[in-house]
């Protein structure tokens, strides 16, 4: 059974300003187009203003220039968008990944549990293991020796985290993540790969979110780490040794080479493809399928690769690009002789 919530109670807790009745019953939130009795939406973007005056939601989330167009009640905040988001958390009904210790987890007796802490079915935790208060790991996780992960972090169910690896505070992990896994290292021997064993760990800071099915290798000398506040999509690869600066947003399936060095407050786009050995500076936000060569060392926004195209268009396009080469050598043959020409004008 969903919760209910009293709309004054939300205000209060959104610093929202209430217009209309505040012992309206709120059971859940809805799209603004779609709303109906008992609902509450929020209105954060030009193309959706349309549905404002005819929604059925019992209250809208909005902005002061907005509120004149609404026909029902309303909090009226700066930000709807981000109290759209907070109103998430408070009326969130997901349930946790493991609600107590569960007599089928196998435990070392080394492992050091603080307070408060709940271990699924079929979790493995071995020796040197370190869980902080409030730590929640759910069912079929492996969390290898020495490794440290600090209090109020969730894993969801099926994590792998190799040994020694350091996990901040109130992080959130999607399952089939694997954290700690072997950078790809090899030296090549006369044609046979020989593996170079990957001595390092990784750290992560407070407050990261990590997708399902995300990869970050553990360091090859030294750590990999991630900083305070990174949010990390599904899908993605972190390689060794690759630093992430405090507060980036990394969107789904995108690939970083290893000794990558990211800043802080950085966003990048979904499937972009990014070369090791370099630095991209702070704030630095990269649009989707970019692929990053060359380092970045200033803030801004940076783009790469060709947009969707119709197909006839589009192979009109490869067929120029093509031919680039032979135009530049016959653009630059031309240049030379209007250069002698205007000599011996």
């Amino acid at each position: 059974m969903r919760p209910h919530f009293l709309l004054s109670d939300l205000a209060n807790q959104l610093n929202a300003k209430l217009q209309g009745d505040g012992n309206m019953i709120i059971t859940s939130i809805a799209p603004l187009q779609s709303a109906q009795k008992n609902q509450i939406t929020f209105l954060t973007s030009k193309p959706y203003k349309k549905y404002l005056s005819d929604s059925q939601a019992a209250a809208i989330i909005l902005t002061e220039s907005d509120l004149p167009f609404c026909n029902t009640s309303a909090l009226v905040v700066k930000d709807p968008y981000l109290a759209y988001a907070l109103l998430s958390k408070i009326m969130d009904t997901t349930p946790a990944p493991a609600e107590n210790i569960e007599p089928q987890a196998v435990i070392s007796p080394t492992a050091r549990l603080g307070k408060n802490v709940c271990i699924g079915a079929n979790t493995v935790i071995e020796s040197g293991v370190v869980l902080e208060d409030g730590v929640v790991i759910g069912a079929g996780c492996f969390i290898g020796k020495n490794v440290h992960i600090g209090s109020g972090t969730r894993l969801w169910a099926n994590v792998s985290i190799y040994h020694d690896v350091e996990i901040g505070e109130r992080c959130l992990v999607q399952s089939g993540a694997v954290i700690g896994s072997d950078g790809f290292g090899y030296a090549n021997n006369k044609g046979k790969w020989v593996k170079i064993a990957q001595l390092g760990s990784i750290k992560i800071g407070h407050e990261v979110e990590i997708g399902a099915s995300t990869s970050i290798d553990r360091g090859t000398l030294g750590d990999t780490i991630i900083g305070n506040g990174v949010i990390i999509d599904n899908q993605c690869q972190i390689a060794h040794n690759v630093t992430i600066g405090d507060y980036t947003a990394i969107a789904g399936g995108v690939v970083m080479a290893g000794s990558l060095k990211i800043g802080r407050y950085c966003q990048i786009g979904g499937a972009s493809v990014i070369n090791g050995h370099m630095e991209i500076a702070d704030k630095v936000v990269i649009t989707g399928m970019a692929m990053v060569m060359r380092p970045i060392t200033e803030p801004g926004i940076y783009s790469s690769g060709i947009p969707l195209q119709s197909n006839k268009a589009w192979r009109k396009t490869a067929a120029l690009v093509m031919q680039i080469d032979s135009m530049n050598k016959r653009l630059k043959s031309l240049k030379r002789k209007i250069d002698r020409q205007s000599i011996t004008d």
